[in-house]
């Protein structure tokens, strides 16, 4: 849980630095994020908008709701440390709507890509691998990220090519090249990635992995020409030859070192005098797919010495898978930036995520009776749509935890992921779901 849980483990915080180590670690942060973050990225700026939702309980006789709640929205909230502090009427909490970066790009990938998109274009990459499911909303991301830069993106897709393309699955069609793959052979993804990526380079071009860019030293790749033409010994350029390809393979779900970056920038937004500042405790809720966006935020907390926590409701793995992804994602990110004392000071530590259930825990990817419901009513009371899969998760999350802190003086903010496009595959999915949704026609009494 960040700083937070770091003080309760450790007997310091990053916040006040009241102890030696916890000093060393603010300094060896403070030190190096003005150079961390001092890089391109592809979002012109980290701004979001932030909007805030009231509570109230529903009138049965108005209508059936499954939470029983009622909701409003403001969609330009005082965020001043006075408004923050004293504001409480109704039980209310805080949306972070990333999920309006981009028309198609969902908001955690987004980030995710923010630090990485800009690599592969100083390494004058000109063709992109990776893999997901039909529905993935990582295939989709890196589709049209790519495209929007002018590098191909090849996109393996698990399973069978469904009749009609939809949601993210028609996105991946449009911008990028799918090949569908049988779910036997996508269980070997290493083997997958590379025979594919060799055959997209063919003989004259070459192939890297992404840890092969990451690990070669800043000053040989911080600004490679993007626009490489083909030179013979003595330099002169041979315009009517085609530059060779450059292909890298990026894993499922880009997660890695550079994915933190883009979510360390957002809290370093966040965390402005005139947004949520750094004084205030703050409780951050996120759905959790691989973890990856999570384990970011808290990070980026502990990097700027927030009093914040993360509590990030698991929906795709184990307890203990998400808390190895965590500690994977931390000895990366640590090792990658020469950060050693900071690295063996996390790793004693027993996480800096607050992993949780869901209120209403499943298998992942199925909906349960009145979900879809539920997000249509949140959908025309708010503006803001959330999906039974992923953000209504949070949602919920978010919900009960400003309905316990009603009295304390924490707020709760949710980071709204995006998921917009996933509700047309699930529409396909849960027919039966959607079908209560279908218009009737006019009575007296309606009218």
């Amino acid at each position: 849980m960040g700083a937070t849980l770091l003080k309760q483990q450790f007997g310091f915080s990053l916040v006040d630095g009241a102890n030696c180590v916890g000093r060393k670690l603010k300094q060896e942060f403070g030190s190096f994020m003005p150079a961390l973050l001092d890089r391109r990225w592809a979002l012109p700026t980290p701004d979001t908008k932030i909007h805030r939702v009231a509570l109230s309980k529903l009138d049965q006789k108005l209508g059936e709701g499954r939470s029983g709640l009622s909701f409003s929205i403001d969609a330009q909230p005082n965020m001043s440390h006075e408004s923050i502090v004293n504001g409480r009427g109704r039980p209310s909490f805080y949306v972070v709507r990333d999920d309006l970066l981009h028309p198609l790009v969902n908001g955690n990938k987004a980030r995710k890509l923010d630090g990485l998109l800009p690599l592969l274009e100083d390494h004058s990459i000109t063709d992109v691998v990776t893999c997901g499911g039909c529905q993935s909303a990582h295939a989709a991301a890196v589709a049209v990220s790519c495209a929007e830069r002018g590098i191909r993106s090849h996109l393996l897709l698990r399973g069978e090519q469904p009749d009609i393309p939809t949601g993210y699955n028609l996105i991946s069609s449009m911008y990028g090249n799918t090949v569908y793959v049988p779910r036997s052979l996508y269980a070997k993804r290493e083997e997958m990635l590379r025979q594919n990526a060799d055959l997209v380079a063919s003989s004259t071009g070459s192939v890297l992995w992404l840890n092969d860019i990451l690990n070669k030293p800043s000053s040989m790749h911080e600004y490679e020409n993007a626009n490489y033409m083909p030179v013979d010994a003595c330099g002169n350029v041979h315009q009517g030859e085609k530059p060779k390809k450059k292909v890298v393979i990026v894993n499922e779900g880009a997660g890695g070192a550079t994915a933190l970056l883009g979510l360390i920038r957002l809290v370093k937004y966040l965390s402005q005098v005139h947004l949520l500042g750094k004084v205030k405790p703050i409780d951050i809720v996120i759905d959790s797919g691989t973890g990856t966006t999570a384990v970011g935020l808290a990070l980026g907390a502990i990097c700027f010495g927030l009093p914040w926590e993360v509590s990030a409701v698991m929906l795709a793995d184990t307890l203990e898978g998400y808390k190895q992804q965590e500690k994977r994602l931390i000895s990366d990110f640590m090792e990658h930036y020469n950060l050693h004392f900071a690295h063996d000071m996390l790793n004693e530590a027993d996480g800096i995520v607050h992993w949780v259930e869901r209120v209403h825990p499943r298998k992942f990817g199925n909906v349960l009776k009145g979900e879809v419901e539920e997000c249509q009513k949140i959908a025309r009371e708010t503006g803001i749509l959330v999906d039974p899969i992923y953000t209504l998760a949070a949602w919920e999350r978010a919900m009960l935890l400003c309905q316990r802190k009603a009295e304390d003086d924490a707020n709760v903010v949710m980071i709204h992921t995006g998921g917009t496009l996933g509700m047309f595959g699930l529409a396909q999915r849960y027919k039966s779901y959607f079908h209560g949704l279908e218009g009737r026609a006019p009575t007296s009494e309606r009218l």
